[in-house]
């Protein structure tokens, strides 16, 4: 999620969180489709916090940089998202952006572009990204989600689903018409400097982590920047120090 010259990153904490949904007799029936398909409710009530690493590459018209990525997150909605670039082949250093969600605030360290608190929708999404799974319970936030028909999904028949939170942006995710899994999610999130963009990520290559499925490619484009996230591991109910969701030093 960025755009090199004045580097942007808009993280993926919600993306990994929004994937595990479907569509296409009722939203109800579909939903409960898909989380059976992920994992089902009782492997999903086991998890108490993950701990996701991989490598995150990202398309600049001078070539692609990349570097590490780790993605922690803990019930029922803290994620907290840091990213290392080596920006060496562009004439800078490392980029490190650091983002933080402790259930109700948002805040972003950024080694290029200053420190920020996180607002708009970039900070609805989070909020709304619950952990492990957001349609495990999304009817008590005040979440309504419809049927939006069948499309292809790159060369795979899928169902969509329109995800309308009390708050924030709507989402539209396509889930696969045979096997359930969600292919990719389109939704609307905020750019530092340049307002709203509508960003769609793909999931590809799941994974059985403990019971659940994961994706271990996901690939993301808008009209701002494409990347792409290569997951190497996931571990589950790892310890995760509090502190790392809140705000550095209590600033």
């Amino acid at each position: 999620m960025m755009m090199i010259k004045t580097t942007r990153v808009v993280l993926v904490a919600s993306c990994l969180a929004w994937a595990a949904a479907a569509s296409a007799q009722t939203a109800d029936e579909l939903i409960e489709k898909t989380l059976t398909a992920t994992g089902g409710r009782a492997a999903f009530a086991k998890i108490t916090s993950r701990t996701t690493t991989g490598t995150m590459t990202l398309s600049t018209p001078a070539g692609d940089v990349s570097g590490p990525i780790e993605v922690l997150n803990a019930a029922p909605n803290k994620s907290r998202t840091l990213i290392t670039l080596d920006l060496s082949s562009l004439g800078a250093g490392q980029l490190v952006i650091d983002q933080r969600f402790d259930g109700t605030s948002g805040y972003a360290t950024d080694s290029m572009r200053g420190d920020r608190d996180i607002t708009g929708s970039q900070l609805e999404n989070m909020k709304n990204s619950t952990f492990p799974n957001p349609f495990l319970s999304y009817k008590d936030r005040g979440t309504t989600i419809e049927t939006g028909g069948k499309e292809k999904a790159g060369d795979r028949d899928a169902y969509v689903l329109i995800i309308t939170p009390k708050s924030g942006p709507v989402v539209r995710e396509w889930v696969d018409a045979e096997t359930y899994l969600p292919l990719k999610i389109s939704l609307k999130v905020e750019v530092p400097e340049m307002g709203e963009v509508e960003q769609t990520t793909t999931y590809a290559d799941y994974h059985d982590v403990d019971g659940i499925k994961i994706p271990f490619k996901l690939v993301s484009t808008s009209s701002v920047q494409s990347f792409n996230v290569v997951v190497t591991k996931v571990e589950h109910n790892t310890k995760i120090d509090p502190a790392l969701f809140s705000k550095p030093g209590g600033k």
